[in-house]
């Protein structure tokens, strides 16, 4: 367990925070609902949504089980790359941040495994994941030259999401910026015959 504590500890406070945050919105809020945070640029929307992150959909009765299923196949996935990370004493950085990402994935693996029956409106793996968090900072038009959208609305920025969306991203982000610390090699003097380095 040396190396696992900090990990699961980070799993754990996202899982629970992500929990929390969505049996209360879902027990005390209804479909559709929102109230503002900040003005209009932080609002509380409660939405659900039978696909991937960020709202996006996969369709069907049986594409939604298929989902259920790849997201389990694929938190097991991380969950053993996760234990490959510590054990091989990989950067404590990245660990933590595939951490946030295992944690995210498995918070909305509960909503699609488990919530349809918990909150009896489905059977198991046909869950609807819960969201809520909305930030549309910016709300305008298209201009009209611009091609097929063109006077259109637009909202940046458009989805609903939840804690374990934002797990999940911040961890892939911070990845992305950090890569070259996280994958660094250590890179070995080369000693040549103009070497300067005597050998006694």
């Amino acid at each position: 367990m040396k190396g696992h504590t900090k990990p699961l500890i980070l799993i754990f406070l996202v899982l629970l925070a992500d929990q929390l945050v969505k049996t209360w919105v879902k027990t005390h809020m209804y479909l559709g609902q929102e109230f503002n945070i900040i003005g209009k640029w932080f609002i509380i929307h409660f939405t659900e949504n039978n696909g991937m992150a960020f709202g996006m959909e996969f369709g069907g009765e049986f594409g939604k089980l298929a989902l259920s299923l790849f997201r389990i196949a694929a938190v097991a996935g991380i969950g053993y790359g996760l234990h490959y990370l510590v054990k091989h004493k990989y950067h404590r950085g990245l660990i933590l941040n595939v951490s946030l990402i295992f944690a995210g994935a498995l918070g909305n693996i509960i909503d699609s495994v488990f919530y349809g029956k918990i909150y009896g409106y489905e059977s198991w793996f046909h869950g609807r994941v819960v969201d809520m968090f909305y930030f549309p900072i910016a709300e305008g038009h298209f201009p009209s030259w611009i091609p097929i959208w063109g006077g259109d609305e637009f909202v940046f920025f458009r989805p609903v999401f939840n804690l374990a969306d934002a797990a999940i991203s911040v961890g892939v982000i911070l990845i992305l910026i950090f890569q070259k610390n996280y994958f660094k090699e250590d890179v070995k003097d080369e000693v040549s015959i103009n070497s300067e380095i005597v050998e006694e």
